[in-house]
């Protein structure tokens, strides 16, 4: 069985106490475990990213329990274990960035800690490998396309050695060869190291890979399952503001227009699938 990372319980968050509209998140309980890739959907508004932030106690609960690896957030003791084992990415790579060369970006949470100069060094080289940036080490963070620059944020949180990433719409701001960029950067980490992924995200094809997808809606979780599970309820999710993955409306426009297609979440799998129903 695998290991509990993150657990909420009966969770509520109200960003003003005062006034109860203003509640984000609703009674809500879940767990997350190790080595999982975990995709947050919602529509703006949804609570999905205070969720996010609920995660390593940049939020505190309102009422209820948020733990990371057996951790209670409320508690401030455990403030400095959380954030080094649950490392955050958010949306404005530029908000994130804070050196004038990439390695020493990278470098500043371990410098943080008083690590020795080999180790940290050690740590640098890794992270910048992980995600592909080794050869840009020496560069100024804010020449670096949008893409780059999350990837040097993500390298940041490795080096602090993070178990777990949890990702604010790290890709909202960038083109698609920046998305991709990112996407493939956390799936190679959940590949090489088996790091806990958490990644909120309005984008449906990022979707498509994760191992688990739960679905926000008026600050409760509405769905959760795997990404074949929760598409399959597309009436349901088009309720709530969201969209199928545009491969699967495709298959399924097809199939009312008698191409025996089924349903498939990536345009490879559409592909086949075409070939298949005319050989």
């Amino acid at each position: 069985m695998k290991n509990e990372v993150l657990r909420f319980d009966n969770v509520t968050f109200c960003y003003d106490t005062e006034r109860p509209e203003h509640t984000a998140v609703r009674d809500l309980s879940f767990s997350l475990y190790e080595g999982e890739f975990t995709c947050i959907l919602g529509h703006n508004g949804s609570g999905k990213s205070t969720v996010a932030k609920l995660c390593n106690a940049l939020l505190l609960p309102t009422s209820g329990t948020v733990t990371a690896y057996g951790l209670d957030t409320a508690v401030e003791a455990n403030e400095n274990e959380i954030r080094r084992n649950v490392g955050m990415v958010f949306q404005n790579p530029d908000n994130q960035l804070v050196a004038t060369i990439v390695e020493d970006d990278v470098a500043f949470g371990p410098e943080n800690l008083g690590l020795p100069r080999e180790e940290i060094a050690a740590r640098v080289d890794e992270a910048l490998r992980l995600v592909g940036m080794t050869e840009f080490r020496k560069h100024e963070p804010h020449r670096l396309s949008g893409g780059q620059k999350q990837r040097v944020a993500i390298a940041g949180a490795l080096a602090m050695q993070t178990r777990c990433l949890v990702l604010d719409e790290p890709t909202a701001m960038l083109d698609p060869q920046g998305r991709q960029e990112v996407m493939e950067a956390l799936f190679k980490l959940k590949r090489e190291l088996g790091i806990t992924v958490v990644l909120v995200t309005h984008f449906m094809s990022e979707a498509v890979a994760a191992d688990r997808v739960l679905v926000m809606n008026d600050g409760k979780l509405c769905m959760d399952g795997t990404p074949r599970e929760v598409f399959a309820h597309s009436e349901e999710l088009s309720a709530i503001g969201l969209a199928v993955p545009k491969p699967l409306e495709i298959a399924r426009t097809l199939r009312q227009n008698g191409i025996p297609i089924d349903d498939v979440l990536t345009a490879d799998e559409l592909a086949q699938a075409f070939y298949n129903a005319f050989t």
